[in-house]
């Protein structure tokens, strides 16, 4: 079974889930994991190179090969991470999910469970809707949504950090100044370990 896990992350907050969530579906026997990095815009690109910690961490991820359609394609289940954008998902993000069509048209997504993440510059900077609007198209293709559930230890608290139901989430601060906390990145794994077991259930 292939679990996909593909984000985008321009100051690493998103890739540190992802890696988590990726950590967390290796968990599971029988899976293999496939972690991708979407494609940047190019005028994006050349910010980039202004910004010393944007630079760094494109740097590290140039080992991260970039999404195919074709990934999705292979893909049984997967995950999508992105951090928000004024409560929505980034254009990034958006680009290679509005690049699926020819998946839609032959239903090649439906039944495949979905998970998502993100990360916010606050605590009520959209971490809610960005995660909701990411599941809109992935229910028009026909897939499974994966949540976290509230068994999950560290998922009730009345800290300033993430933790939804709608999935895995951290604060990076205003200036990307903070890290995920420790409980950010376990209920980033669990979410990562559910949707590679429910993908081996529902795609056996």
């Amino acid at each position: 079974m292939k679990v996909l896990v593909v984000y985008y992350s321009m100051y690493g907050h998103t890739l540190a889930l992802a890696k988590a969530v990726a950590e967390g579906a290796r968990r599971v026997a029988n899976v293999e994991v496939m972690l991708r990095r979407v494609q940047e815009f190019e005028a994006v690109d050349e910010k980039i190179n202004e910004n010393d910690a944007a630079r760094q961490v494109q740097d590290q991820q140039q080992d991260i090969p970039i999404c195919t359609v074709d990934d999705l394609r292979a893909a049984d289940g997967v995950v999508l991470g992105s951090p928000t954008r004024y409560g929505n998902m980034t254009a990034q993000m958006k680009q290679l999910i509005d690049s699926t069509s020819a998946l839609w048209l032959k239903g090649e997504m439906e039944g495949k469970p979905a998970g998502v993440f993100t990360s916010t510059a606050s605590t009520h900077g959209g971490q809610e809707t960005t995660l909701l609007t990411m599941m809109v198209p992935l229910l028009h293709l026909g897939m499974l949504i994966v949540g976290v559930p509230y068994s999950t230890p560290g998922m009730i608290h009345t800290e300033a950090r993430g933790g939804t139901p709608y999935g895995a989430t951290t604060i990076a601060g205003g200036q990307g100044e903070l890290q995920p906390k420790p409980e950010d990145l376990e209920i980033a794994k669990v979410l990562g370990q559910r949707v590679a077991e429910i993908t081996v259930k529902v795609r056996s």
